[in-house]
């Protein structure tokens, strides 16, 4: 048990030279309290030795009693030393099985409280814009409004509307980024433009908190990356800083070009601040810094700023709405780009900064700005539209916007009743909805496919639905149509699709 070398006699010093410095002072107090009268000479302890020549750590259990003399003095010493190493193996696997089973259910249970709150605080962020929007509805066709209330109704029902829209959106690029489908259509992007057209869109926001929005954009050059998802980025942290700004208050846009890489992003930030890891090298970055007078963040949350689901007030008296997913989307949406993204805040009530770093292109080729880009004329007369959707309510409105817009256009309900049609009203272009009974928006494609040109075979077509997910769209295209577009549809981009494929 003690590996005692060959020949050394067993003593007091050899049992101390193989004890586990550990368990020295504890084993010395024992001993000697066991020698002394007043313990009546009992001795029982388990300690660690470890070999004195195989060096090999063991467990002992050893029990003993101690025997004196009629002063006191003690005489001898007996007892047993057993090796109890493989019980107290045994013993440390079930509690570091004990420990990972707690350790797994307090995840459980903290996943099902994070599930049960965004749960809750997603019906209620789902239905608070239907109120306005059903409330509104329901004065346009009961009473007669005049022409001012009727604007602010409208404008009313369009904002939530999108508000509504943007939720659904940020659910499903969520559930992309969990999947792994998030999918980026890169080019050469001016960034300072991109961050100049978020800005246009908060703006709004901004006038109505009397927030003062301050913008140093230079021209620094171009990244690679989707314009679309480079734009939900600033978009996003622009608009979290307005939220969370008082009235009155301030929000600084300044961008930057800067030699860096993620860990000097790092070490540049504070102490405090949240960030995500990379290994980009050192060169030329875009550092993009938004930061806010808002309400600021606790540094108990701010580790967890960037995690799905995670809100630092979701009870029922919070003053802010969201789901928790935008910095979540935005985290990965930056290192989608090979870049980084950091948290830093004071404090509470001592407003907010996020730092983002794109790695900037070495290269700068000249391109046309997007609003320098020609508009197409919006105009269908002499286009024959034939559109197709079960709901009643979708067939109206379709009807209605191509009809504005100059368009002949024929609605019907089913499958069907397009195959009927398509002969007879002979239609520059399909607009499908998808989820429909009997014979859905693919199998109807796949049928007219199959037709010869001359019986609308080659019939251009949009799938118009509200399956709005990566794959989605890409069986959309497999099936035949040569565009999708989700709902809620936008008027002039339907347009814009229909007027394209006609010229093609």
């Amino acid at each position: 048990m003690f590996s005692l070398p060959a020949g050394v006699e067993p003593s007091i010093e050899a049992f101390f030279e193989a004890l586990h410095p550990d368990d020295w002072d504890r084993l010395e107090q024992a001993i000697q309290y066991s020698c002394s009268p007043d313990s009546g000479g009992n001795y029982d302890m388990e300690y660690r030795v470890i070999g004195i020549e195989d060096k090999v750590e063991r467990w002992i259990a050893a029990k003993g009693q101690a025997y004196f003399d009629a002063s006191g003095t003690p005489q001898r010493f007996i007892g047993t030393v057993l090796d109890i190493t493989e019980k107290k193996q045994v013993e440390a696997q079930r509690e570091q099985l004990l420990q990972q089973a707690q350790a797994a259910r307090e995840a459980a249970e903290r996943a099902n409280r994070i599930k049960d709150e965004f749960l809750a605080v997603l019906s209620h962020e789902l239905r608070s814009p239907l109120n306005p929007i059903l409330g509104w509805t329901k004065l346009l066709q009961t009473r007669k409004l005049d022409e001012t209330k009727m604007a602010l109704a409208i404008a009313t029902i369009e904002r939530n509307a999108k508000l509504q829209t943007q939720l659904i959106d940020d659910l499903l690029d969520v559930a992309k980024i969990l999947r792994g489908k998030l999918s980026l259509t890169t080019t050469a992007v001016q960034l300072s433009a991109i961050v100049e057209a978020a800005i246009d869109t908060v703006q709004t926001a901004a006038v109505a908190k009397s927030i003062t929005l301050s913008a140093f954009l230079p021209d620094i050059g171009q990244v690679v990356g989707d314009a679309a998802r480079l734009q939900q980025i600033v978009w996003n942290l622009l608009s979290n800083a307005i939220k969370f700004t008082p009235e009155g208050g301030r929000v600084e846009i300044r961008l930057e070009q800067v030699r860096a890489n993620c860990a000097w992003a790092m070490r540049n930030a504070s102490e405090s601040a949240s960030m995500t890891p990379c290994s980009l090298p050192m060169t030329d970055h875009a550092r993009l810094t938004i930061t806010d007078t808002g309400k600021g963040i606790s540094p108990a949350f701010l580790p967890h700023i960037f995690e799905s689901f995670r809100q630092e007030d979701a009870s029922t008296t919070r003053k802010y709405g969201g789901l928790g997913l935008g910095l979540a989307i935005v985290r990965q949406l930056v290192e989608a780009h090979g870049g980084a993204i950091t948290a830093d805040s004071p404090g509470e009530g001592l407003g907010a900064t996020f730092t983002v770093w794109l790695p900037l292109l070495n290269a700068e080729p000249q391109l046309q700005r997007l609003d320098n880009l020609p508009q197409p004329d919006l105009d269908l007369t002499g286009i024959r539209i034939l559109a197709v959707d079960d709901s009643s309510d979708a067939r109206e409105l379709l009807t209605g916007l191509f009809t504005q817009y100059g368009a002949d256009v024929l609605s019907v309900a089913s499958a069907a009743d397009v195959l009927a049609n398509l002969d007879s009203f002979q239609p520059d272009v399909l607009i499908s909805d998808i989820g429909m009974p009997d014979v859905d928006g693919y199998a109807l494609i796949q049928q007219i496919r199959t037709l010869p040109a001359e019986k609308g075979g080659q019939l251009p077509a949009i799938a118009l639905t509200a399956y709005a997910r990566e794959e989605d769209q890409q069986q959309a295209l497999h099936s035949g149509y040569q565009r999708h577009i989700t709902k809620p549809l936008q008027p002039e981009l339907l347009i814009e699709a229909v007027i394209e494929l006609v010229r093609r």
